[in-house]
């Protein structure tokens, strides 16, 4: 073969693996796009179902319909945000935060937040804590949250039946963190695989799961960025255990902690001035309804040129100043604010598109602080605090009965009452689910905490998790 025959072979060998790879990547994008639009399908079916019914039948208790849809929006973010986390990761880009966290609070949200998940398919969830683990410790509180989340839904994900258990020790600043299940276990195979991308490993089992196998690829490389590192030992059959390893210092001296489970009612001191800057009249009447009723004075404007005018006229404490706006970009206002008012005047940029967030230069030393549209309330409230050194009035609410209490025995006499909602549930029959509970609550009140778990899972339209637990009562 002469050495121009041997070039074009080479040629053409390279191009052919080049076409195999585009296509297998052509392929892995159509599954990951499938995947993708189910998993954001069935939140958003959640919130269009509850808008139109709150259109149509004024009865619908507006709290519950509100926390049906936050939760469903919540869904939606937090798959949105897993993915632009990948992306933030890969561009280089991730910025790495270190709050101070009360780190025994956010176990115990994280547990309480999966208790009802886990009732709803028999599985016990406990939470055990070393008693050395400090009170607040320093690390990057929303990654920290994200990767504890993942680890707790997956293991309830993966298991049928039997217990999951959250265990933290903690020595030396370094807290161990293992999530040990019972569930359908991993290959040895596939280890390493899980925590790929898109990935869940080979058995029937674990493709039948809903998801785009995305979590623990992600809970990987976070625990890799923040210092941190994970492990998995598995046994088919009998469980999995995940073990997260990561620093996490004590502050030398502790701050103020909010009261646990309570909630933000107003401030000490005089009144405080905010001033909203947005083009999105819904988002102005969000934050100005939340602000208000906290003791806040509010004022909005639609458009950058108004903003200005108004805080000229009306001296604000704080600006939530959105970016994207027609004529006058929120950049363009943020600078001129900073050049008049001078760094007494808290300026808070608000935008959806979190590439901003990654701005730097003039434009960075022109605000105080960046919040990611949707906006988490109680992510704002807490910022404004910390932007204006406010002392919050806190209530505390009450505490919501333990739901592995509702997997007690159930008397006798339950069971017609289990079977008319297991008939009720099969046809998804709303109002005749409602006042079945009402009456089974009514006739047998010792029943009440397995009723609470049902009509918990009724308000979210769980119809699967509602069949579940009505399966497993006993």
């Amino acid at each position: 073969m002469t050495a121009a025959n041997a070039s074009h072979a080479a040629t053409l060998a390279e191009l052919e693996r080049a076409k195999v790879s585009a296509e297998a990547a052509n392929e892995a994008k159509t599954r990951y796009l499938v995947a993708v639009s189910h998993e954001i399908r069935s939140p958003l079916n959640v919130i269009y179902g509850y808008a139109q019914l709150l259109e149509r039948d004024d009865s619908l208790s507006g709290a519950e319909v509100g926390t049906i849809i936050r939760r469903s929006a919540e869904h939606v973010t937090n798959l949105v945000e897993g993915l632009l986390e990948i992306s933030r990761i890969e561009s280089g880009v991730l910025t790495i935060r270190s709050d101070l966290i009360d780190i025994r609070g956010l176990l115990d949200h994280i547990v309480d937040m999966f208790r009802m998940q886990a009732a709803a398919k028999g599985l016990t969830l406990t939470l055990d804590v070393d008693d050395r683990l400090p009170a607040q410790v320093k690390a990057d509180e929303k990654r920290l949250r994200q990767i504890l989340i993942n680890l707790v839904s997956n293991a309830i994900k993966y298991t049928q039946s039997g217990s999951i258990v959250v265990t933290v020790r903690y020595r030396s600043q370094v807290a161990d963190i293992e999530v040990r299940d019972t569930g359908i276990g991993i290959a040895a195979s596939d280890l390493n695989r899980v925590f790929e991308p898109f990935e869940r490993g080979n058995s029937a089992e674990a493709q039948s799961q809903p998801g785009i196998g995305l979590g623990l690829a992600i809970t990987r490389v976070l625990a890799s960025v923040l210092g941190g590192d994970i492990a998995v030992e598995s046994t088919p059959g009998v469980g999995s255990s995940f073990r997260f390893r990561i620093m996490l210092p004590a502050p030398m001296v502790a701050s103020r902690a909010s009261v646990q489970g309570a909630r933000i009612t107003g401030y000490a001191g005089p009144p405080r001035t905010v001033l909203v800057i947005d083009d999105d009249p819904a988002q102005r009447a969000i934050l100005q309804s939340l602000l208000a009723a906290l003791g806040f004075v509010v004022h909005t404007a639609a458009n950058g040129t108004d903003g200005l005018l108004l805080a000229e006229c009306t001296p604000a404490d704080i600006i939530l100043l959105d970016i994207q706006m027609p004529g006058m970009s929120g950049w363009d206002v943020a600078a001129r604010l900073r050049a008049t008012h001078g760094p007494a005047l808290r300026i808070v940029m608000v935008s959806a598109d979190v590439h901003e967030l990654n701005i730097g230069g003039e434009d960075r030393r022109n605000h105080d602080a960046f919040v990611t549209k949707p906006v988490e309330l109680d992510a704002l409230i807490s910022l404004i605090g910390t932007q204006l050194d406010l002392r919050w009035d806190e209530a505390a609410v009450p505490d919501i009965p333990e739901t592995r209490a509702a997997l007690s025995p159930l008397p006798a006499a339950a069971l017609p009452f289990l079977d008319r909602l297991r008939d009720l549930a099969r046809i998804g029959h709303l109002r005749g689910l409602e006042n079945a509970l009402d009456m089974f609550e009514q006739t047998i009140p010792t029943a009440a905490p397995f009723v609470a778990v049902l009509r918990r899972q009724l308000i979210d339209l769980d119809f699967a998790s509602f069949q579940k637990t009505l399966d497993n009562a006993r």
